[in-house]
């Protein structure tokens, strides 16, 4: 873990650093590519899955290093076919998940987040999930323990994988030559996020597309069929945990008030966005039927309500990765309410970006939280170690964060407030 947190304190800046340069890119070029709003909730929703990932709040149903020790029954010698294999094997599995993830009803909720960005950049590619608490595709890796590569190889090539996704989440790379033939390009995963007819549940591969090839599920990106980011059923929310829950409470809604038994099991694993017949009629929801007439969510925000989320955003990174840091010098059951305090945090401020009164509430429990863990750990993670009265700022920032909340909810300007109206 102490290592994947040292690799985290260089890629989170390092992210960022790429995000901007596509921003100001981007306005040099004339395509408007990011919304405030909807980067802030796109990282805060990267926040979320690397707090999960880093406190270990996922549970394997088989690990890796099961399946080496029973199914393995043959051993590689030369340590570079090790790790290319291992990539490809990678690769191969994160095709079927990713596929898997798109067709059937209940995978969908662990992957929903990533797609429900109406926009396509930088800061898409970190809208991650915080839903996927079970790891139920082992069986895909079955092929890389049967020829016997080992765990810390996998364990180093995971990231180095993940990673390589991030840059093609780009509208200003156009057709890249002979690499389209090859791996994934941004032309490719365009096609992915899109909900156009023509591009739906198209292009699943990772890094090499030639497994959409191979396995029929490949579409070029079309001249004359631009394509339009989000998801048939639109989040309406910059709230990345709400919109984490959405899907499955859907499913589970559904599954309650369908009248066959039949249909209250299978549809968990039917096809992704069925509903009982009898449950559609009488409870139907809105779906995008005409992607070209799609009305991307916002809400009415003032300049200095945009500027507050963006500071709250990059307070909340420093917290996270200072956090992360201090792993060793604390209990687990400290660390967990450290990274429980986070969640509530990121709730709350992108709570109060949907323009929602329960933001208030909120930030009043993050205060209490807070609080709490200052006099359970007599002072803010040792923070005053590193920086002289540092306990002192982060109780400040509580007190600050809930009054900025209190007058953006109940005491914002007048021409603010009626075009919010028109939002609502």
């Amino acid at each position: 873990m102490e290592s994947y947190i040292a690799v985290l304190n260089y890629a989170i800046p390092f992210f960022l650093a790429l995000i901007s340069i596509e921003w100001i890119a981007s306005y040099f070029m004339g395509i408007k590519v990011n919304r405030h709003m909807d980067m802030i909730s796109s990282l805060s929703s990267g926040m979320t899955n690397t707090i999960r990932d880093v406190l270990g709040l996922t549970v394997v149903i088989v690990s890796y290093s099961w399946l080496v020790d029973h199914f393995a029954i043959y051993t590689i010698e030369s340590e570079i076919w090790l790790y290319v294999l291992a990539f490809i094997g990678k690769d191969f599995a994160g095709y079927w998940r990713h596929r898997f993830e798109h067709k059937i009803n209940l995978f969908w909720n662990r992957h929903i987040v990533h797609h429900s960005s109406e926009e396509y950049n930088l800061s898409c590619a970190l809208r991650q999930n915080v839903s996927a608490v079970f790891g139920v595709f082992f069986f895909l890796y079955i092929p890389m323990a049967f020829i016997g590569i080992p765990a810390k190889v996998i364990a180093i090539i995971a990231p180095l994988h993940l990673f390589a996704q991030f840059w093609y989440h780009t509208r200003l790379i156009g057709q890249m030559g002979i690499l389209e033939y090859l791996i994934v390009t941004p032309s490719h995963h365009r096609v992915h996020h899109a909900i156009n007819a023509e591009y739906m549940d198209r292009n699943f591969s990772e890094i090499f597309i030639v497994w959409d090839k191979l396995f029929g599920t490949f579409q070029k990106e079309l001249k004359e069929v631009p394509p339009v980011y989000g998801v048939k059923r639109p989040a309406q929310t910059w709230n990345p945990i709400l919109i984490n829950l959405q899907h499955f409470y859907l499913l589970v809604t559904d599954a309650w008030r369908a009248e066959k038994w039949w249909d209250k099991i299978r549809i968990w694993f039917m096809p992704t966005g069925w509903r009982p017949a009898d449950v559609a009629e009488k409870f139907p929801v809105f779906f995008v039927d005409d992607p070209y007439t799609q009305k991307k969510y916002e809400t009415a925000s003032s300049a200095l309500l945009k500027t507050w989320s963006w500071l709250q955003l990059f307070i909340h990174f420093f917290l996270m990765l200072y956090l992360f840091n201090q792993l060793a010098d604390f209990s687990f059951t400290d660390i967990l309410l450290g990274g429980g305090f986070l969640a509530i945090s990121i709730f709350s401020f992108t709570t109060l970006m949907d323009r929602n009164p329960l933001a208030v509430f909120t930030e009043l429990l993050k205060l209490l939280v807070g609080f709490s863990l200052v006099y359970r750990l007599e002072g803010w993670f040792n923070i005053d170690n590193y920086l002289t009265g540092g306990t002192a700022m982060i109780c400040a920032y509580f007190l600050v964060a809930l009054l900025a909340t209190i007058y953006f909810t109940y005491f914002e300007t007048t021409d603010v407030r009626s075009e919010l109206k028109k939002h609502s």
